[in-house]
């Protein structure tokens, strides 16, 4: 079955594309994929198709150096949640661990390894599209996005050994200088990061004012915003916590920069309560999770945060009123929207 992707990964991709004088609007609608949905960033889609929106727009535009580009624009605080988690880790390895574990609940093409040998280490980045086309830009935008988060959570001084890439290098070399810095390597054995393993067990770098001023914004009390409600950012890191073992209210709390007794009395105010949150969230996952038959139903126990299938199971079968396995065979596995969506195409379960 073809791997999906979120919206999410075309973050700034209208806004650069503009930038370029292309039409975001109608590249987007040329590889099947609906304009009005980027404002939908949990929204699955073929990652196949994000993949051939960025190496059109990338010839149309003439700048082979897209994916560059727009991983150029990411910035810590711009994966939102996800941020306030990855600050909270006592170091690079651990936070390294934990975006390679969070991969798939946004990026089922993206496989990230990290292999240590020697007293170096090596992040490597491979992409499965389920079919064979090119993929330089995707593969440009995922290293180069990881290699900008690596250098706003490490020290200021900090570099790694090279940045390799499978590719060529592009036509025009400035934004790759700009982006890596002369340490970019072209025509190698592998896409990914090299660095000395010693950088691993480096502390993460304080929080910055930028970041304080994201939590504070995230957190301000407006109704009228409904990206602003807390239930909205407390499922998002629910979601990214869940895979970890960590997924509690304090440690919600913690990356919210409250305490649990305000936690919990914000989500009273919107009508839920965190409890309710966690089981809404593991739903929406679970329904994605087994109509994709890429994950077994140990994997998905464990990314959901049961403590073993039987109980996934359980709680699965109090939610749905079948079984995974059930739910699973009633899904035709090329029914890409069923599986986007979460939801089975037959209802006689």
């Amino acid at each position: 079955m073809k791997p999906l992707a979120r919206y999410a990964s075309l973050a700034n991709f209208v806004e650069l594309a503009r930038s370029l004088n292309t039409d975001p609007v109608r590249l987007l609608r040329s590889v099947g994929l609906d304009p009005g949905g980027v404002a939908l960033q949990d929204r699955w889609i073929p990652a196949s198709a994000v993949a051939d929106l960025l190496e059109r727009t990338a010839l149309e535009a003439g700048r082979d150096d897209l994916g560059i580009r727009l991983a150029e624009l990411r910035k810590l605080s711009h994966l939102g949640p996800l941020s306030l988690v990855l600050r909270e880790e006592p170091n690079m390895r651990s936070a390294l661990t934990l975006l390679i574990r969070h991969e798939r609940m946004y990026n089922e093409a993206l496989h990230t390894s990290l292999q240590v040998a020697d007293g170096v280490a090596t992040v490597r980045v491979h992409l499965d599209l389920g079919r064979p086309g090119a993929d330089r830009q995707s593969i440009d935008l995922a290293i180069g996005v990881l290699y900008a988060l690596m250098r706003e959570l490490s020290p200021p001084t900090w570099q790694p050994l090279s940045v390799s890439f499978v590719h060529s290098p592009p036509i025009n070399p400035t934004t790759s200088l700009r982006m890596f810095g002369g340490l970019a390597r072209h025509d190698r054995a592998f896409n990914g990061i090299t660095m000395l393993e010693a950088d691993l067990d480096r502390p993460i770098r304080e929080s910055d004012p930028q970041l304080l001023e994201y939590t504070r914004r995230m957190l301000d009390d407006d109704a009228g915003n409904p990206a602003s409600a807390v239930a909205t950012r407390t499922r998002q890191l629910v979601e990214m916590l869940l895979p970890t073992g960590r997924c509690s209210a304090d440690q919600v709390a913690r990356s919210l920069g409250v305490d649990r007794r305000t936690l919990h009395r914000r989500l009273t105010a919107e009508g839920t309560t965190f409890t309710a949150v966690v089981d809404d969230t593991r739903a929406g996952l679970a329904g994605h999770l087994v109509t994709s038959q890429r994950y077994s139903f140990v994997e998905i126990a464990a990314t959901l945060g049961f403590s073993s299938p039987s109980n996934f199971s359980r709680w699965f079968r109090g939610r749905f009123d079948c079984t995974p396995r059930q739910w699973r065979t009633s899904t035709d596995p090329e029914d890409t929207e069923a599986v986007a969506a979460g939801v089975p195409p037959t209802s006689d379960l």
